[in-house]
């Protein structure tokens, strides 16, 4: 089985964070996202999955060399296409095109989800989805009695549905999805002046292929930085038991657990947690952090920072709510 994790986006409404880090490499509880998406929809698959296909931006060659270390970990082998123009969903799978073969799993590396199941891989298609109270900026679909599929909607302006596709796709016969992609591009089909994956969903049920839906427990956003925050919170309580034990040192400070601390960490006087992420190699002195993210090599001292998302080489003093700072910023 393949998997193809379209990332290509900008990460606009994460910036500031996103101006130097890619928005699927910025950590989630000690991981990048993309790390976590991987990890996550990779158990859930019933079959092994030999390779991961990352549909990216000119990120550079650190971000691509950690993108092939993630797939290896996982034992399969990486590959990497570039979508240099946003062009919507369609035209960022057909960006890895010469992965569309056999059993193919799609996921967006903005969707972390947690689920207890083990997906099917005998069906034609399952499209993970998740009841949401607006599904306005969503897509949705409308099932039928039997429990499939009957309509793609694309961001609905009027309610038809609150089952919101989440993101991640399964399709067993991926030559046959790069067909129906390829018919959208070459006969310039789009919605809202995009290439929708959400038309070529369509055509393929119209043509007899049956769309079951797959439910998740929780469906996490990492679409801004109060999100990302919030998503942090449900992964370190999700992984309370499993969270890596680093080498740091602790300096008569308390940690609320669950909180996760990375190498090579110094607490000096200070309160850590509930829900602290805090990156390798950054200092906390005389300070109290609680549910939020701190990357690394950054300093926080006689500060008390909560619900905040903090960059890498950082140097901050203060007190602040919902603080947003990017990397090497000195406030003080």
């Amino acid at each position: 089985m393949k998997i193809i994790i379209p990332m290509a986006g900008m990460g606009k409404r994460m910036r500031p964070h996103t101006l130097t880090t890619p928005k699927p490499l910025i950590p989630i509880a000690g991981k990048p996202m993309v790390q976590r998406i991987v990890e996550d929809v990779t158990k859930v698959c019933d079959e092994k999955v030999d390779e991961i296909a990352f549909v990216i931006g000119r990120f550079g060659k650190d971000a691509e060399n950690s993108l092939i270390e993630i797939a290896e970990g996982l034992g399969a082998k990486a590959s990497i296409f570039y979508q240099d123009t946003p062009l919507g969903t369609a035209h960022a799978i057909m960006c890895a095109k010469d992965c569309l073969k056999g059993k193919v799993l799609i996921a967006f590396a903005d969707t972390l989800f947690k689920a207890d199941f083990k997906m099917d891989s005998s069906q034609e298609g399952i499209i993970w989805v998740q009841k949401v109270d607006d599904p306005k900026p969503f897509g949705v679909v409308k099932l039928d009695s039997n429990n499939v599929i009957t309509d793609f909607i694309e961001k609905p302006q009027e309610f038809v549905s609150d089952l919101a596709i989440i993101g991640i796709y399964y399709f067993n016969d991926g030559e046959y999805l790069k067909r129906e992609l390829q018919y959208l591009l070459d006969n310039d089909i789009k919605e809202k002046g995009e290439y929708q994956l959400t038309n070529a969903l369509e055509n393929m049920k119209a043509k007899g292929t049956k769309f079951t839906p797959g439910k998740v427990t929780e469906w996490l956003d990492c679409g801004n930085k109060d999100a990302t925050v919030y998503t942090n919170q449900r992964i370190l309580e999700f992984n309370k038991n499993e969270l890596r034990k680093s080498n740091f040192i602790n300096q008569n400070s308390s940690i609320i657990e669950p909180c996760f601390i990375g190498e090579n960490v110094q607490l000096i006087n200070s309160m850590i947690g509930p829900h602290a992420s805090i990156g390798a190699s950054s200092i906390i002195e005389n300070s109290v952090v609680q549910n939020s993210i701190i990357q690394t090599n950054s300093k926080i001292k006689n500060a008390e920072v909560k619900n905040a998302m903090i960059g890498n080489f950082v140097e901050y003093t203060g007190k602040s709510n919902n603080l947003s700072i990017g990397d090497f910023c000195v406030i003080k």
